[in-house]
């Protein structure tokens, strides 16, 4: 008959839906609609705070320092031109989503692109939590109380960005993909309203800090302290490049043409992007928005107690009008795409630590697809070092922004590296005039792209390495030295397994040994399969831990018509465990080169309950002989008739070996 599914089972299909066949994969492939705010949405809503961070910087030195804002939102879109550019040659040369990881291994090494993968999946943790804190201080301004508790909100937000990726990559993309439409319109839509007002119609456009001054720490900055300032900025700003990798890494999931889609993706993503982020600065300047660290002491006459809004807040207060349709719609779309920015490192984690399991550098179960076709696990672990985090640094984004970027410039400058050494080398064989142009083209985006990005990353290590930058950096190092220690192991054991040694595998006689508790139905089954086996050697042993019951038990034995003999094994601080294991040992060294079989009856019941009561004597036992060399442990179960209830269970429901409550039935009754 059948059953009522198990209440977890129950809760974990309502929150993932239910399972996808492995010959489903291809109906989650994602067409550009749907990859672009999947793969860009990071990239795309960094925009929200990547400008407030050069403004923030700037600030140090006093509003006329305000003035190089667009010239710094300028150099970082150049090198977001650049950058775009150069990862278009990238999905076209390396389509299989190893990404910079599989560029930089193939090219420069195994330990660049272990540097590589280290980057990036500590840079991915960072995407997360940056974004994710940036939504709650945007929704802390039109809320004050999200503001008050954005630690909360920021871990609960984390938690549903993790149940709708395990629903899996095509379904987050359909709900991804209106929220981060609706940000590019609500933004463009504000930039457009905001210089029409202020260009064509002529008014007045101020934001509320435009009448503030700013208590700059030094306002007298020069020379070599201004440049440092200036680079600081430029630094802080390059956060809006983090995410353009991820489509590298993510062509798999794009549908055919693969490599044309995501390079197609990646020029709508820069379009995009830069659009966003030089008007947003522009405008920003343009009403005298500012924004500081600590505005109680920097911001001068400001109200006391004034709640600082965040910049996109401040454009849209200013152009639309506290309490208009307009200002919350900017306000939710920029605080969903900013929740769902994440979104990228959900998808970008999961697919580089898949590759990274698959040559072995991190656990196997980081390659195996969930049930739902994503990668589950790398998904889970993603989502608890985030929350970590965020926790950790109190959700502040100008703090969790200065660990920021660093692990994905250092992916940007080996993978550039990567691509011209690949350009080089197929250039040495190929004789195609043709082929050759494409070629030089090609590594001539490349060298450009080497130079950009080795400089942007001097200058982050080099303005941000004491604020902050150092914790990732360790981190980095980290987790490439334990990638390395797993890749290690796994290289011993491959090394174990492979010697051609024929007498390890190949046993000259087998012994076999029953476990009996009690002469019942359970005990005669593994005693007639172990007689199947047509062993060597086979024999009954029973341990004495209560002398009547063991002499009723012989009794029973001798006069039943089983033919195995049955020893009876002393115990006078009345073990199980201990006796047998050292019996079994015993018997080893008596026959080094036998295998000994131990056939533990086991009790398979119905009730969760029923676990408690029975078994824990054998799991005991069978968790210490799978220790023991050459020893073979065998289970023969039986079911009880409380098992009945789940014989006619949904198999797909659940999962294997949910009925085997109980781990033996060699306990005392």
């Amino acid at each position: 008959m059948s059953t009522v599914p198990k209440v977890s089972v129950v809760i974990k299909r309502l929150l993932l839906g239910q399972p996808f066949r492995s010959d489903k994969l291809n109906h989650t492939l994602l067409p550009k609609r749907i990859a672009l705010p999947v793969f860009a949405s990071d990239a795309m809503s960094s925009v929200a705070y990547a400008p407030q961070e050069i403004f923030l910087v700037l600030s140090i030195a006093g509003v006329s320092a305000l003035t190089f804002t667009p010239w710094v939102a300028l150099a970082v879109a150049v090198v977001m031109v650049v950058v775009v550019a150069s990862y278009r040659q990238n999905v076209h040369a390396y389509p299989s989503g190893g990404g910079d990881y599989e560029i930089a291994n193939v090219n420069l090494g195994p330990n660049a692109g272990l540097t590589v993968g280290s980057a990036l999946l500590v840079d991915y943790v960072l995407t997360v939590a940056v974004s994710i804190a940036s939504a709650a201080e945007n929704i802390g301004s039109a809320f004050p109380l999200v503001h008050e508790h954005k630690v909360w909100f920021s871990v609960a937000a984390i938690a549903v960005l993790t149940a709708v990726n395990l629903r899996g990559i095509k379904e987050s993309g359909a709900v991804l993909a209106i929220p981060t439409y609706a940000f590019i319109v609500g933004v463009g839509a504000m930039l457009i309203w905001g210089f029409v007002e202020i260009v064509i119609l002529d008014r007045d456009v101020s934001a509320e800090t435009s009448g503030f001054g700013l208590k700059a720490e030094d306002s007298h900055l020069a020379g070599i302290a201004f440049v440092f300032l200036i680079a600081r900025a430029f630094s802080s700003g390059c956060a809006a490049l983090t995410g353009v990798e991820a489509i590298s890494n993510g062509v798999p999931a794009f549908r055919k043409p693969k490599s044309r889609n995501a390079a197609a993706t990646l020029m709508m993503l820069g379009a995009f992007s830069i659009t966003l982020l030089l008007g947003i600065v522009v405008l920003a300047q343009e009403i005298g928005a500012k924004y500081v660290m600590d505005p109680a002491n920097d911001l001068i006459g400001a109200p006391e107690n004034y709640h600082q809004k965040s910049m996109i807040a401040q454009l849209s207060l200013a152009v639309f009008g506290d309490g208009s349709p307009a200002f919350y719609f900017v306000a939710a779309a920029t605080a969903l795409i900013l929740v769902l920015a994440a979104n990228t490192a959900f998808n970008g984690f999961p697919l580089l630590a898949s590759v990274l399991a698959q040559d072995r550098y991190l656990p196997r179960q980081m390659h195996t697809r969930g049930d739902r076709l994503a990668f589950s696990n790398g998904i889970l672990f993603l989502a608890i070092a985030a929350i970590i985090f965020v926790i950790s640094f109190g959700a502040e984004v100008t703090v969790l922004i200065q660990l920021y970027i660093v692990g994905v410039f250092v992916s940007f400058t080996l993978s550039q590296t990567g691509m011209v050494r690949h350009w080089t080398r197929l250039l040495r064989t190929e004789t195609d005039p043709q082929a050759r142009k494409r070629m030089i083209q090609s590594r001539i985006v490349n060298t450009v792209g080497l130079v950009m990005t080795a400089t942007v990353l001097v200058v982050v290590l080099i303005t941000k390495f004491t604020a902050g930058a150092w914790i990732a950096i360790v981190l980095m190092v980290a987790v490439f030295v334990l990638m390395k220690l797993i890749h290690s192991h796994y290289a011993s054991v491959q090394e174990e397994l492979d010697r051609d040694d024929e007498s390890a595998v190949l046993p000259s006689r087998t012994h076999s040994i029953v476990l009996v508790s009690g002469l019942n139905l359970a005990t005669r089954r593994a005693v007639r399969y172990a007689r199947a086996t047509r062993p060597d050697m086979l024999e009954a042993i029973t341990v004495n831990v209560d002398d009547r019951s063991t002499r009723t038990l012989v009794s029973k034995w001798e006069a039943s018509e089983i033919e195995v003999p049955l020893k009876v094994i002393a115990s006078p601080y009345r073990e199980i465990t201990r006796p047998v294991l050292d019996y079994v040992r015993r018997v080893r060294r008596e026959s080094p080169r036998d295998v000994v079989t131990v056939f533990i009856p086991e009790y398979v019941v119905g009730h969760w309950w029923e676990q408690i009561l029975h078994n824990q004597s054998a799991l005991r036992l069978k968790s210490r002989l799978l220790f023991e060399p050459g020893v073979m442990v065998t289970s023969v179960p039986w079911q009880l008739n409380s098992s009945d209830r789940l014989k006619d269970r949904d198999l797909n429901v659940y999962g294997p070996g949910d009925t085997r409550r109980g781990m033996g039935g060699t306990e005392r009754r």
